[in-house]
């Protein structure tokens, strides 16, 4: 399998097209050599393209990096400072980079939010959550209703701790909306659709009123904790389906 088959099969399970309004550039934004005639082994995951993860999957004999965060968001960038260190290891070292955004966030099936929403044991999950007009959220209801603190200890069965859990809605909790990542301004989408807590990856000081106000529960489970869930979920296909080498690198931010 050559990287232009491997990014097929990214975009057969992620549906890029039907992200237009992600300016994130989603697919191949770091080619290898040869990618039609270099045979791919092995895939390395991760939250973020930085030097830190392109360095790692060198070290960890990786073809490919698979990221939820790319290097490139849509405008002209000059290859220079951090931008030069981040894209070089890539280039010295053979190492192609693909990245998904908004697709990894909404997708059904490897998703950042339905991933959460199963691994919650959410029923039946529907789509939630606008942003730039693309809908990227889960919601639904678990199968009993549980208090904030055990919703919390749910989302990570590894034991890693949210960033903030923000008490302020129903001590009994049974429907629940999640959207990742930096999504803390869309709780208020969360009260409308009648959501007893709304699950992001973090918040800030301007939304805590406004949260309490609300009468909503909402944890903060970290931007990168809660991103890492389509990531992981996205090499479990590879390695099931393509039997490609797979390596997932953890650069947890605390964040």
């Amino acid at each position: 399998m050559n990287l232009i088959e491997l990014n097929r099969f990214f975009n057969s399970i992620l549906h890029k097209e039907d992200f237009s309004s992600d300016i994130s550039l989603n697919g191949i934004q770091i080619e290898n050599s040869d990618p039609r005639g270099k045979e791919i082994r092995k895939v390395a995951f991760a939250v973020d393209a930085c030097e830190a993860s392109a360095l790692r999957a060198k070290d960890a004999g990786a073809d490919v990096l698979f990221v939820h965060h790319g290097l490139f968001w849509g405008h002209c960038q000059t290859v220079t400072g951090t931008l030069y260190k981040r894209i070089s290891p890539f280039i010295k070292n053979d190492i192609a980079l693909c990245a998904y955004h908004i697709p990894l966030d909404a997708n059904a099936e490897v998703g950042n939010n339905f991933g959460m929403a199963a691994r919650l044991g959410i029923q039946e999950p529907r789509p939630f959550g606008k942003w730039r007009g693309m809908t990227l959220g889960a919601i639904g209801e678990l199968s009993e209703s549980v208090s904030v603190d055990a919703l919390a200890r749910m989302m990570f069965p590894d034991g890693e701790k949210p960033s903030r859990i923000l008490p302020f809605g129903k001590k009994e909790i049974r429907r629940v909306a999640i959207i990742s990542g930096g999504a803390g301004d869309d709780f208020d989408q969360a009260v409308r659709a009648g959501a007893d807590a709304f699950i992001t990856g973090e918040v800030g000081h301007e939304q805590f009123h406004e949260i309490e106000e609300s009468g909503i529960n909402v944890i903060a489970g970290g931007h990168y904790q809660t991103e890492t869930v389509g990531v992981r979920l996205m090499m479990e296909r590879v390695s099931k389906e393509l039997a490609l080498e797979t390596v997932f690198i953890d650069i947890p931010t605390g964040m």
